[in-house]
């Protein structure tokens, strides 16, 4: 087996790290998350090449959308929720771990144009989805787990989302404390998310149960908020695009990696023509505070502080409001989308808790994804959280 690193550098250089020919006795597609690495510095592109305006199908407003929701909501028809019936049956009778589910393994071909549409969509239109009418319900945790990772292959490669090697996530309540931010996962609280993007390509979210009151979605175009920053408060846009932003790791670290990163919040492709894309989530910025403390990296400037306020304010005041209903899926673009959840409150037991079912999809460059400031931009699971050779994990519900 490929040792995980193999030399640690200088904080201006990421370590390398190898991830190639990983075990399959413990990774079942044969594929290893590539997990969190540091930006290629020199990829970085300065502000005053970014343009001063974002035009296409990638930016958009909230009022292109709420009031025509046919836009952007497809419900399952009766002979898609059968194609995914049949081949979850099959797939449960091959006795096949969920963690070795694939394209090749999980046949969808009434479904598999259209799929690549939204692929399409997804990766290089407006950047959501919803899905509605998936039976979760009536087909139970076990039947919905693996249909719904079946779905996902269509769209990308499922990475790990954290250091326990979870390849399918549970949003769900378990009663950590959100206020430890250095050490706790707000997707494990009921506490407000944000607006932030995922470290992978498609983030999917399935509704296995709803909340008493709350927990309810807004997104928002990072186009559409990179050109009101442009307008509105240059300053703050720039600063988002200098490469001064220390992100945490939060203890899920690989053996020669730092315990954070630093990096730009707005990036622009490689390449000619580069797109603009986002990689921001503050709870990852505001929980740095014990390194802060201890003087080993800076603490947050005035600029960053006022760039990390106005950046919320502008990306609240722009969304579009969502709900997502039991046997909903919400798939979403995290390089053009930005995301976020209100706080909620449960029902009292013995209801359930609110739960959704969370995939992070990869969609490597050579394969039509966004081509990334990243060493691991063409590796089919790029991003994504993977400790040294912690194995994927695909549970029924959160632990």
């Amino acid at each position: 087996m490929a040792p995980v690193a193999i030399e640690t550098v200088s904080s201006d250089t990421p370590s390398v790290f190898t991830y190639e020919n990983p075990s399959k006795s413990i990774f079942p597609d044969g594929i290893k998350t590539s997990g969190q690495f540091d930006p290629n510095y020199d990829d970085i592109e300065p502000y005053d090449d970014f343009p001063r305006e974002i035009t296409g199908s990638t930016m958009w407003t909230a009022d292109d959308y709420s009031k025509q929701p046919q836009q952007w909501t497809h419900r399952f028809t009766v002979e898609e929720v059968k194609e995914m019936s049949n081949a979850a049956d099959a797939f449960i009778a091959s006795e096949t771990p969920l963690t070795g589910i694939s394209k090749n393994k999980f046949p969808l071909p009434i479904m598999e144009s259209f799929l690549g549409a939204m692929r399409n969509e997804i990766l290089n239109g407006k950047g959501f989805i919803l899905f509605k009418g998936f039976p979760v319900q009536a087909w139970g945790n076990h039947k919905s787990a693996v249909a719904y990772m079946g779905l996902g292959t269509y769209l990308g490669y499922f990475v790990s989302q954290n250091g326990l090697g979870h390849v399918l996530g549970h949003v769900k309540d378990v009663g950590a404390d959100p206020s430890q931010t250095d050490k706790v996962r707000i997707y494990r609280t009921t506490a407000r998310q944000f607006f932030h993007a995922d470290d992978c390509d498609i983030v999917g979210l399935l509704c296995v149960a709803r909340a008493l009151e709350g927990g309810e979605s807004d997104i928002v175009s990072a186009h559409h908020v990179f050109n009101t920053l442009q307008k509105e408060h240059p300053d703050v846009a720039k600063t988002l695009c200098e490469p001064i932003w220390y992100w945490d790791r939060k203890g899920e670290i690989s053996a020669g990696q730092e315990p954070y990163m630093r990096q730009p919040v707005f990036y622009k492709e490689t390449g000619p023509d580069g797109r603009v894309y986002c990689k921001w989530d503050p709870y990852y910025v505001h929980s740095l505070k014990r390194f802060w403390e201890a003087g080993i990296i800076p603490p947050l400037s005035e600029a960053q502080e006022k760039a990390a306020r106005i950046l919320e304010e502008t990306c609240l005041r722009l969304s579009l409001h969502m709900v997502l209903e039991v046997g909903d899926i919400q798939f979403l673009s995290n390089s053009q989308v930005l995301h976020s959840r209100t706080a909620y409150k449960d029902f009292p037991a013995p209801a359930p808790r609110r739960h959704l079912m969370r995939l992070w999809l990869a969609t490597p460059e050579d394969e039509g994804g966004w081509k990334l400031s990243f060493p691991d931009s063409k590796h089919k699971k790029r991003g994504g959280v993977q400790v040294d050779d912690t194995p994927p994990k695909a549970l029924l519900d959160a632990e």
